[in-house]
């Protein structure tokens, strides 16, 4: 026998799906008979899987406009080859304009690594979260308040993020070909909507340091 919460949760599921269809069939624009032939973003989000941060409402844009990837605290880690796959499709196929990492205050896994708790396999993920911590420990040990401590680490997650994402190779050769691709790093306050730039935007790869730009 179903439980009856996970029947109506279903339901709810179908029934939001019919009313998007009737959207749909309704639309006039024939934005919808476009996409059906292929899509041409203009920006990568790489974001947090958290529920209350889509990306297409948070930047005001329709379906088809943001390719999108998504995992716990927005993590760019060089052997995780599903980002790596992902930004290397958005780079070199759809030839996207804007990579933007993304952040958020209230983020849970950001949280969790700040503890001394364990939570399962995350475990491993969030270990690249505490290595973070422990780059900028003196500055975040000599913040008091909890909340607070973990809103800086979450600014500066995102900058070391920013950071990894520029040093893949992905990202570099596309520097040496093109001029137009900028990589962001970004912090959204949930309460608010607002997206705050966290003004460390890179362009090419003279920032980097020698050691981590590619000739």
């Amino acid at each position: 026998m179903i439980n009856k919460d996970l029947e109506l949760g279903f339901k709810k599921i179908l029934d939001g799906n019919r009313e998007w269809m009737e959207f749909v069939k309704n639309d006039t624009s024939g934005r919808f008979q476009q996409l059906a032939k292929g899509q041409n973003p203009q920006i990568l989000w790489i974001g947090c899987a958290d529920s209350r941060v889509p990306a297409n409402e948070l930047t005001g844009n329709k379906p088809g406009e943001v390719f999108v990837h998504r995992n716990i605290a927005n993590m760019c880690v060089h052997s995780d080859m599903n980002m790596l796959s992902v930004l290397d499709y958005a780079v070199n196929v759809l030839k996207v304009k804007h990579i933007i990492v993304a952040g958020h205050y209230g983020c849970g896994g950001v949280a969790a690594a700040l503890s001394r708790r364990q939570f399962g396999i995350i475990d491993n993920w969030l270990c690249h979260i505490k290595d973070v911590y422990r780059i900028h420990a003196k500055e975040i040990d000599a913040i008091a308040d909890m909340e607070k401590k973990a809103d800086r680490l979450v600014e500066l997650n995102v900058k070391e993020q920013v950071f990894n994402l520029c040093t893949t190779s992905i990202v570099q050769n596309a520097w040496k070909e093109r001029d137009d691709l900028a990589v962001h790093g970004m912090v959204i306050n949930i309460a608010t909507g607002e997206l705050i730039d966290t003004g460390n935007t890179f362009t090419n790869n003279s920032d980097l340091g020698e050691v981590f730009a590619y000739k």
